[in-house]
């Protein structure tokens, strides 16, 4: 090379120097070094000086005194350079932007800036040499073998945003991996071949139920076909990089042909649910159409590699799944201490309209790489039909592409064109290469249309005829590809045929099995894990001994109240943790936080994982918890439940995003793939709780009437009304009991420190698996009257009902019903009245809870004293319309009336004297003489 400073060919020359002087200072020479220090310090940090600084070295080299003026040509060719850069970083910018991503050809806004004239060069400059040290894959090469492939690489069939990543090495690395392969894969003829029998399946799939269920709903896959092979492709791969486990997720569309082709469903169980043959399965509400349904099964790879497949059942809430794959993917992980995150993954099968429509996405894309949530990076592939039911791309989004929330990631999005399945194959590789190198996720946006409207009945040209014009010329994706691979002259039109033909001949068989008389309908069971767990009815379920020996008790307390030697505490906190160990010596009753944290300890060190996130969990929204401690010098650390013995299993205690619906979702999802685990998610007030409904009501509350699933998640909801305003005072209570139906959740309000340690470890200790709903304490967590003994924890187990002891029954004119908070206020008015007249009872699980239950708990009071529901919250929230509805105005042969605030459309007054006020009225009207 000639390395003369004035030759414009020392440009690479320069910036191989700039190159070692990034990664090592001390690598290139003295005078150097000070040159490119000195750059530095004028004000450009190192890391961004870029090409154009090695251009200014060139004319300003180290140690040659006062820079002579260039030559015109030297000039020129530096200005050649120059322009050559910009349009070099504007194809990896925009190049996107002009991609054939579209099937369907529909045009696409100019791009100026990637048009040659816009920095101008002309036709004579496209044969002139330069420097190319940046661009993988090119030597010795002219400005017209630069732009050739920079369209080869970013501007046929596949579009890739990438330049928004900050981490240069990252951006290096895939242009690196693009811009060698010009973003293509070589593929053998045997892997056509693949693709070409993937798309089949899909096609015909998709045309034999359109035949065989004329006018059924399937919500068909028709024009984004290549769905199919993509997965194919992407599991093939996952396999070779070592997963073991594949969590999908995805809405109804295209579902019931991911089942068939990928999941391996048998095609004879969903024509089944298509001749909808077996009606006695689903009297009642149970079970769910049939593009709702998931699948588990174990796929071997053609290389022998062995996965476990799963596709989460999903209601018709779109992306509302996302969070939930995710944490039945953490769960998997964490069961067999995968912490590289290496053997697990999760594809997430998205909408376009869906995609950036629905908030969700945004709170599962950015529990990504969260220490508490991160499962290695998923990937994200969008099924972009370019439409939303009858919704445009410019009534649905503000964006360019439905992707773009995505940005928040440092991530790469891909954007293909679905009818061209090697660039597919391409994209999948890539993305999960990515995906291995850097644990994070990957966006492909795959480009295809839908061929039907929204569902099989709608007419999709009412609204969007010249669209669905433009979808009525196209060939599908198999004969697209087919003509593709019958012009390469590697596959002929009668290997095609065979290919068709057998499966359309195991299609008919499959439905004439269907048809059968003898075809009996098999559920799609429970997972190993789940062997030793059952739902069902609560009366049928053992209860168990959830009391745990003093000794044991105390000593764990004891570990809980102790710090690292030299981890400084905060000062306030150094009394809280001196009262834990007089909780150990015995020298004072237990409060709240110690009877939970005792939970959780007697828990791990019996071999049970525990798991608790929420916002603001680990110190406690209510400074109660103080979980984690942080020294007050360093900021360091420490968890004492983590650091209990050897042997123990995790704890884990996270504070979550400020996010309900992707937090309670993941939680959710994590307790489907750990129902040993104790698995809880706290709200930071319980009204925040209604953010997340649908996760509520379309999977916690019904997975089992709908799906056969069971789940052991615990809800913490901090209740009370405190005159803290309508946001702070109810979880609502009355939503969970209108949803409680065939024991399907538990509900309950504990008054005690021992009851709540009770029930938490029978959630975790009892083979019956249910979601547990508890109204947690506010004010009680610090009440003086609501402590428990340490003897309290060792012996008995939790009571659904506790009795009054305090008065002699047969005296009693009125029984008063209640819970939570409010019993104290009651308990200290009948002491203020001296009403010794009236008993108190509490009840601690509002469901479920039988009839006989509540007839042994009033038994010892006569039949004609009366019974009263008392609340705090308004007539038309709480408990009391649930036990109206119940029991109308008789309870055990007793009559029955509730006390409550009036009906309100708002839970609470905002108001604190007013509160005051309503309370008060409350508890006089509790004891009022009728």
């Amino acid at each position: 090379m000639n390395t003369s400073w004035s030759n414009p060919e020392s440009l690479a020359f320069v910036e191989a120097l700039y190159a070692a002087y990034l990664s090592d200072p001390d690598s290139v020479g003295v005078d150097w070094r000070r040159h490119f220090d000195g750059e530095a310090r004028v004000g450009t940090s190192a890391a961004r000086l870029g090409p154009s600084f090695a251009r200014r070295s060139l004319f300003h080299p180290p140690g040659v005194g006062p820079a002579p003026t260039a030559t015109g040509a030297a000039r020129e060719a530096a200005d050649l350079q120059d322009r050559a850069d910009q349009l070099i970083r504007v194809y990896r910018v925009r190049g996107h932007a002009v991609a054939k991503i579209d099937p369907l050809g529909l045009p696409r806004a100019p791009q100026p800036e990637l048009e040659l004239d816009y920095y101008g060069f002309t036709g004579a400059d496209l044969g002139r040499k330069v420097s190319t040290q940046r661009i993988a894959g090119l030597v010795d090469a002219t400005l017209g073998d630069v732009v050739e492939l920079l369209q080869q690489t970013y501007c046929r069939s596949i579009g890739v945003q990438f330049m928004h990543i900050g981490d240069l090495a990252v951006q290096r690395w895939l242009q690196e991996r693009m811009e060698r392969t010009r973003n293509r894969l070589a593929l053998t003829r045997a892997e056509q071949l693949r693709i070409l029998t993937k798309l089949t399946d899909a096609v015909m799939f998709e045309e034999f139920i359109q035949k065989k269920f004329l006018g059924a709903k399937s919500f068909s896959l028709e024009g984004s076909e290549s769905l199919i092979p993509l997965l194919d492709l992407a599991i093939e791969h996952a396999g070779a990089h070592g997963v073991q486990e594949i969590v999908l997720a995805m809405a109804h569309r295209g579902r019931l042909n991911v089942l068939a082709n990928i999941l391996k469903k048998g095609a004879r169980q969903i024509f089944r649910e298509f001749e909808d043959a077996d009606p006695e399965l689903h009297i009642g509400g149970r079970g769910d159409v049939k593009y709702h349904k998931g699948h588990s099964t174990q796929y071997v790879t053609s290389a022998g590699a062995a996965i476990h497949l799963s596709l989460c059942f999903n209601p018709s809430h779109l992306e509302f799944v996302d969070p939930v794959a995710l944490g039945r993917m953490r769960a998997k992980q964490d069961r067999y201490a995968d912490r590289e995150r290496a053997k697990g993954l999760v594809f997430l099968i998205h909408g376009d309209a869906a995609f950036i429509g629905e908030g969700i996405v945004q709170e599962s894309l950015n529990l990504s790489e969260l220490d508490g949530y991160s499962t290695g990076g998923t990937i994200h592939v969008v099924v972009n039909n370019q439409i939303g039911f009858t919704t445009s791309p410019c009534q649905s989004r503000s964006t360019q592409y439905c992707t773009d929330v995505a940005k928040l990631l440092q991530i790469p999005i891909f954007h293909v064109n679905g009818e061209d399945p090697e660039a597919v194959a391409q994209v999948v590789r890539l993305a999960l290469d990515f995906r291995r190198a850097f644990k994070r996720d990957v966006v492909i946006d795959v480009w295809g249309y839908r061929r039907r409207g929204h569902n099989e009945g709608d007419e999709p040209s009412f609204t969007d005829p010249q669209l669905y014009a433009a979808i009525a010329r196209r060939k599908n994706s198999r004969e697209g590809y087919l003509e593709h691979l019958l012009a390469l002259g590697g596959v002929t039109r009668a290997e095609a045929d065979e290919i068709a033909e057998r499966r359309r001949a195991a299609l008919e068989s499959e439905l004439s099995v269907a048809r059968s008389p003898e075809y009996v309908y098999a559920k799609d069971p429970l997972g190993a894990v789940w062997n030793t767990y059952v739902g069902g009815p609560d009366a049928q379920a053992p209860e168990v001994d959830t009391g745990v020996a003093r000794e044991k008790l105390a000593r764990l307390l004891e570990q809980l109240s102790r710090v690292p030697k030299g981890f400084k505490v905060h000062p306030k906190l150094e009394r809280w943790l001196e009262a834990r160990a007089e909780m150990a010596r015995g020298e004072r009753e237990l409060d709240w936080a110690a009877a939970e944290a005792l939970a959780f300890a007697t828990l791990a060190v019996e071999g049970r994982r525990v798991r608790l996130t929420g916002q603001d969990s680990e110190r406690g929204t209510f400074s109660h918890r103080h979980a984690v401690l942080h020294d007050y010098a360093t900021g360091e650390r420490w968890m004492p439940l983590a650091a209990l013995a050897p042997n123990q299993a995790p704890v884990e205690i996270h504070n979550s995003p400020l996010s309900e619906t992707g937090v309670l979702g993941f939680e959710y999802g994590y307790s489907l793939d750990f129902p040993e685990a104790l698995v809880l998610w706290e709200a930071q007030f319980g009204d925040f709780v209604n953010v997340a409904q649908p996760i509520i009501d379309q999977f916690i509350v019904s997975a089992e009437d709908k799906w056969d699933r069971l789940s052991g998640l615990v809800m913490l909801l901090p209740h009370g009304f405190e005159g803290q305003g309508p946001e702070h005072s109810s979880a609502r209570l009355e939503r969970f009991l209108t949803q409680a139906a065939d024991d399907n959740i538990q509900v309950a309000n504990c008054t005690t420190p021992a009851q709540f340690f009770h029930l938490l470890r029978r959630q975790a200790l009892r083979p019956w698996r249910k979601p547990l709903v508890v109204m947690t304490p506010k004010s009680l967590l610090r009440h003086p009257q609501a402590t428990s003994k340490l003897d309290e924890l060792a012996t008995g187990r939790f009571e659904r009902i506790l009795g009054d002891t305090t008065i002699t029954p047969k005296e009693a004119k009125r029984v008063l019903l209640t819970s939570g908070k409010l019993y104290y206020e009651l308990v200290e008015e009948r002491k203020r009245l001296a009403r010794l007249d009236v008993a108190i009872l509490r009840i601690e699980q509002y469901y479920p809870l039988s009839d006989e239950a509540l007839e042994r708990a009033l038994a010892p009071f006569p039949k004609r004293a009366e019974v009263v529901w008392v609340q705090e919250e308004p007539e038309n929230m709480g408990a009391w319309r649930f036990w109206r509805v119940r029991f109308g105005d008789e309870l055990a042969g007793r009559p029955f009336r509730g006390v409550s605030r009036r009906a309100s459309a708002s839970p609470a007054t905002g108001s604190g004297a007013s509160h005051k006020i309503e309370q008060s009225d409350i508890l006089a009207r509790a004891f009022a003489a009728r």
